[in-house]
């Protein structure tokens, strides 16, 4: 496995184009003020000792050098040896309402975000299990496949938004479907779905899912989010809110906890049923509950040894610049003495 140590530098790359540039543009100015002076076979004539092409050979050895040099100081480091490390922790696959209804604000500052807040701080508290995360409204996407990058996962969060799911409503049912086939059942950790919706307007058997689900030992919690009396869903042109959701007949859509469906999602999952609140998530009632599962070790492969390679970089780069140093802009008087193609005159 390669890697740099100081991967940052190599932003030092960037300038070899620029300096390409820099070059052509002074040799064809350059060629430019020569034309002036007159027939290039006069000029080379009056200047018969200077070489119009050692510049640029000296040049091209130049910026290889610095890309070396770059690349040398980035300090590229390769791995030399792998090694299983057993870890002990459990799977969890988050399962996120992104419908618009999510956007009702009664839970502050939305639904959505309120949730994306929790998750942050799920993540921030997590040591060895493996988390992934799939996204939902008419249909679901994966967004986040299972990982213990906790530094990605918190990148991939930060991108959620109701844009990123075209087709509109709840599929719980098949957002419980692709998290049980994102989830790895080749090993025996311990596994949990942390369902996170208003739970309004769902489209299928979330139930029926929920069952399935739970008849191969995976547990599904589910974290409703809303209040039984609604709120508005608010519409955004531009990125500023333009007032409400209306129905056909005029009148503001009113966005209300499902409360019943979630419980009966939770019970059928074997799982537990919390109601966030401005106040908390419920997320740690629910990790509570996903820490007292018997949580079996898996094995991960992490590369050891990392030996430093900048060495050959710089020699080279040091050898390029040698005979560089040598290489003169002036014609070799020697070789400009053999005139191989020189047709004698009889």
């Amino acid at each position: 496995m390669l890697r740099f140590a100081h991967i940052w530098i190599l932003w030092g790359l960037a300038a070899v184009p620029l300096l390409i540039i820099l070059f052509a543009g002074v040799r064809t100015w350059k060629k430019r003020a020569l034309a002036r002076l007159g027939d290039k076979e006069v000029i080379v004539r009056i200047m018969p000792d200077v070489s119009f092409s050692r510049p640029t050979l000296k040049f091209i050895l130049y910026i290889i050098a610095y890309g070396l040099i770059i690349i040398g100081l980035a300090d590229p480091q390769i791995g030399t040896r792998t090694e299983d490390i057993k870890r002990d922790g459990a799977d969890i696959m988050i399962l996120l309402d992104v419908s618009n209804s999510m956007l009702s604000q009664d839970l502050a500052p939305n639904r959505l975000e309120n949730a994306k807040r929790a998750l942050d701080q799920l993540i921030s508290s997590l040591h060895n299990d493996r988390i992934g995360i799939v996204v939902f409204a008419g249909e679901p996407y994966v967004q986040l496949p299972m990982t213990t990058d906790y530094s990605a996962a918190k990148l991939f969060l930060n991108e959620i938004s109701p844009g990123m799911v075209p087709t509109q409503g709840t599929a719980i049912g098949a957002a419980i479907d692709m998290g049980m086939q994102s989830l790895d059942f080749k090993n025996n950790t311990a596994k949990a779905m942390i369902l996170m919706t208003d739970g309004e307007n769902h489209e299928d058997d979330a139930v029926k899912a929920a069952e399935a689900a739970a008849d191969k030992k995976v547990a599904i919690h589910v974290i409703g989010f809303g209040s039984p009396q609604g709120s508005p869903i608010p519409v955004y042109l531009n990125g500023k809110q333009a007032g409400f959701h209306v129905d056909s007949a005029g009148h503001t859509v009113i966005s209300k906890l499902n409360e019943d469906m979630c419980k009966e999602i939770a019970a059928a999952g074997n799982g537990v049923f919390v109601r966030a609140s401005n106040a908390g998530s419920g997320l740690n009632i629910v990790m509570d509950q996903v820490n007292k599962m018997q949580q079996k070790g898996y094995d991960s492969k992490q590369f050891k040894d990392f030996e430093d390679r900048f060495q050959f970089f710089f020699v080279i780069a040091f050898l390029l610049l040698v005979v560089e140093f040598f290489i003169s802009n002036r014609k070799s008087l020697r070789l400009s003495k053999l005139k191989l193609f020189e047709v004698k005159k009889p």
